[in-house]
């Protein structure tokens, strides 16, 4: 076994067989911890202030670890796509989720670390919680549920499609029939916009209201209708969570097993063939 192959198996989900790798595990969840927490301490300005070198100092270190990791997990790529070629399996790997986000997490830090315009690092600081997610790389929980949102994704992107559509028909709705009794609070369809969300989402901050009684009819039947909006996407979720755990009790593999025939080209499971 060559250096690539054992610092695949360590940067990889620990099994529980390997300590190195499993040390790794939770040195690099512990390190993310700390940079979630290390986030929301500096937004108290008087513990940033105080400790602002010892941030920065945390910071780099973070940043070095978390390249590290990053540039070893594309030099081990090939093993992790071994149908691809080198270069294709670096870049399944960069446009996968998890690598898109191990890039999000270490690429704010080299504009803060340049000294950029300082508006701008504060915004940049946020995205650091990026971070967060690479917990879900060695967390069952978190796994689970990229896989059910992967697997109901088409269901889920409808869900999406027809709330955007029915928000759009509310707004302009509530708009045509409210903007000359209010017409400094439905000044315009996308200001109306903010009415229709909290209404179909059953916030209802109560800052934009109708007044007039045709008003009052569109507004109780966007409300009915965002109780289906919420209930959809967690029916679709729920069901998703269903077979996933089912899937795992029954001890079937994570992706179907796939061969290519040679003649024709074709893809077939071969769970099913």
């Amino acid at each position: 076994m060559n250096i690539t192959q054992k610092a695949f198996q360590i940067v990889e989900k620990s099994d529980g067989t390997n300590k190195t790798s499993k040390a790794f595990d939770v040195f690099i969840i512990s390190l993310i911890l700390l940079n979630v927490l290390s986030v929301i301490l500096e937004s108290h300005q008087w513990i940033y202030d105080q400790y602002q070198k010892e941030f920065f100092i945390f910071e780099q270190f973070s940043v070095v670890i978390f390249t590290i990791e990053y540039i070893i997990r594309l030099v081990t790529s090939k093993y992790k796509y071994p149908n691809k070629s080198r270069v294709g399996a670096i870049l399944a790997f960069v446009f996968s989720f998890y690598g898109l986000v191990d890039l999000s997490a270490i690429i704010p830090s080299y504009f803060i670390l340049a000294n950029l315009d300082l508006r701008f690092i504060r915004i940049l600081r946020l995205f650091r919680l990026f971070r967060l997610f690479k917990f879900g790389r060695y967390s069952s929980a978190m796994s689970i549920l990229i896989r059910v949102i992967k697997s109901r994704k088409e269901e889920l992107l409808l869900t999406i499609f027809m709330s955007c559509i029915l928000i759009v028909f509310s707004a302009s709705l509530i708009f045509f029939v409210e903007r000359e009794a209010q017409p400094g609070v439905f000044s315009s369809i996308t200001k109306s916009m903010w009415w229709a969300v909290a209404t179909l989402t059953t916030v209802g901050y109560g800052d934009m209201y109708p007044v007039t009684p045709l008003g009052d009819i569109i507004a109780s039947f966007v409300a009915v209708m965002g109780i289906g909006l919420v209930a959809l996407p967690t029916g679709i979720i729920g069901t998703g969570f269903i077979e996933e755990i089912s899937r795992i009790k029954s001890g079937k593999p994570d992706v179907p097993e796939k061969c290519t025939c040679p003649k024709c080209g074709n893809t077939f499971d071969i769970n099913t063939h």
